[in-house]
């Protein structure tokens, strides 16, 4: 056998115990007649001790050879070792080796493999099977096998069963751009990998199971970011005969106790704000409440002046910074230079500070009085020390600058502890969006989410107004789910593809399979989908996704461990029937 023990279990209770153990040598350290090793593997580290007088001079030879992470075993006594410490489970010990068996050798890794590496993000991409071997990474890849335990116990104690849904499907034209897998065997034809198993979930609650859950794969061919990946992961759920509020207490108990059994966090009841609350308070659909920095809107006490940037604006608003009143000119000028970056896009921006002793001073002091300025601190919430930031322009570009500064704010003022955990519904969004660029609706959530049962007659008469039967769960200011009901009967489905602009031949040929089923019977049903990695993530105390993903791909959608995706050679290509125009 290759081990008796693992490397983080033994402690003093196993003195004078004969062991084996197998890992990799963190490092060595070699003192003439003496030479330590510290022995890695998934569960920790303990240190062995080749002793020149107590071991065999072939064993102490080998120990002398070691290298950085050489695979080992060895076999030896558990005894007590002489300069503890208290930072390792197992510090109190070390094994005396009486055998010494090299697995394999290994030579010098590209960076160091410790918590504190020296590797840049590049270079441990392209070796990643060394960085998983770091605490950090290892860790965070065991955090997400514990939390998809707990969300597949949880979901099948409320009587969810997991269903595999098929992963080549049919392309369809909405939302994010397919993957597309031609077929050999179908000449000119083509597969698309699932954005998600929405129809398939659909037409399980047509089949009578009822509640369904799947953590699954699902791809978009969309440019990344920190939280995107081109494959990601869902806790996908459907469930039948269903309303709104039994979708959304059941997902909240889900989220509930994965805070409580994680991270020890008893949450309540969460609150809710429909999306057009949201959008006004925080300028997102997402907003993060862990802190204050409510929008106040100043149209009402800021356009009666003289100013004309803020009489020509359609939206006048502001935030106040807690504590920021005595930011200097030059850090009042920095924030200024922020927002006219072209990632913001704001023109400019005007301050007031107020004051402790209660008088407020303005970058446009010549414009308005001081009871002027009170009426702006009454409409942004500030005190006696805040600095009040206002922005102006059109109100959806203006509300999502200002969104963008008050983020940059609580990170620098240190108000988004990872530690704290903020839920939030946000409910009620728009059921269709206008894009001036194709001139047409879009569905905001996807084709097949209902409208609330109260706003039907208006998908005939104004349409931009319908509000959808839908739902995103976000937790710090991440959506982390989103779902709604689904519309279950033809008629519906076919004045929904009416208004995104399909023809009946169209709506037939792309979706006609999901309109034929709801024809024998299809329940009442709706669900909701959590981003995995994302929830992971955050749950783990990050914003990023990748060091939760054991094989992430980097910012331009590539594996650089692997070199994916790569060319295919002219034999398969043929097969395949595709010809390439380079």
């Amino acid at each position: 056998m290759y081990r008796s023990h693992n490397c983080g279990e033994l402690t003093a209770a196993n003195i004078d115990q004969e062991v084996t153990l197998s890992g990799w040598v963190q490092k060595t350290r070699n003192k003439g007649f003496l030479v330590w090793a510290d022995l890695r593997d998934r569960y920790g580290v303990t240190q062995l001790i080749f002793d020149e007088e107590r071991t065999d001079a072939k064993v102490f030879k080998q120990a002398e050879a070691l290298g950085r992470e050489f695979v080992i075993q060895v076999k030896g006594i558990v005894i007590e070792r002489v300069s503890k410490n208290p930072n390792m489970p197992t510090g109190d010990i070390e094994i005396l080796v009486k055998e010494l068996a090299i697995l394999n050798t290994a030579i010098t890794p590209p960076f160091t493999i410790e918590d504190e590496t020296d590797g840049g993000e590049d270079i441990r991409m392209k070796y990643r099977y060394l960085d998983i071997r770091r605490n950090p990474v290892k860790n965070s890849l065991l955090f997400r096998h514990k939390v998809a335990m707990e969300v597949r116990n949880y979901l099948s104690k409320q009587g969810f069963i997991e269903v595999e849904t098929p992963v080549l499907i049919k392309s369809t034209p909405e939302g994010a751009r397919d993957f597309v897998v031609p077929s050999r065997m179908n000449e000119g034809q083509f597969y698309a990998l699932p954005q998600s198993p929405q129809t398939f979930k659909q037409l399980l609650m047509v089949g009578g199971m009822d509640k369904y859950f799947q953590i699954v794969k699902c791809f978009r061919d969309e440019d990344l970011r920190a939280d995107r990946q081109p494959e990601f992961t869902q806790i996908d759920c459907e469930m039948a005969f269903v309303e709104q509020e039994d979708i959304v207490q059941t997902f909240e108990g889900l989220a509930s106790h994965l805070l409580k059994e994680l991270k020890g966090v008893e949450t309540g009841t969460f609150p809710r704000m429909t999306y057009d609350e949201a959008m006004k308070k925080y300028g997102n659909d997402k907003p993060d409440i862990r802190f204050g920095m409510e929008f106040g809107e100043l149209n009402e006490v800021a356009q009666h002046k003289e100013f004309g940037v803020f009489n020509n604006s359609e939206l006048v608003v502001g935030i106040a910074a807690p504590g920021c009143a005595s930011y200097t000119r030059k850090e009042i000028d920095a924030l200024i230079d922020w927002v006219k970056r072209p990632q913001v896009g704001a023109t400019g921006m005007v301050y007031a500070k107020y004051n402790e002793d209660g008088t407020i001073k303005s970058s446009v002091d010549k414009f308005y009085d001081q009871e002027d300025l009170k009426k702006w601190a009454e409409a942004t919430g500030a005190q006696p020390g805040d600095l009040i930031l206002i922005l102006s322009g059109d109100a959806n570009k203006t509300r999502a600058r200002l969104s963008a500064l008050r983020m940059e704010l609580a990170t620098r003022l240190g108000l988004r502890n990872p530690e704290v955990f903020a839920p939030l519904w946000v409910m009620d969004f728009p059921l269709l969006e206008w894009d001036e660029e194709t001139e047409r609706f879009h569905a905001m959530h996807h084709p097949f989410t209902s409208p609330k049962p109260e706003d039907m007659p208006l998908l005939e008469t104004d349409p931009g107004k319908v509000r959808a039967n839908a739902y995103d769960l976000i937790l710090n200011g991440n959506e982390i789910g989103g779902g709604s009901i689904r519309i279950h009967d033809k008629a519906t489905q076919q004045l929904m593809f009416k208004y995104l602009g399909f023809t009946e031949e169209e709506a037939k040929a792309q979706f006609g399979f999901l309109m034929d089923a709801f024809q024998y019977g299809a329940p009442p049903h709706g669900g909701l989908a959590f981003g995995f990695d994302r929830l992971v993530a955050i749950l783990g105390g990050q914003e990023t996704i990748r060091d939760f993903i054991a094989f992430p791909k980097n910012n331009s959608g590539r594996d650089v461990m692997i070199d994916a995706p790569s060319a295919i050679d002219d034999t398969q290509l043929k097969e395949l029937s595709i010809k390439l125009n380079l």
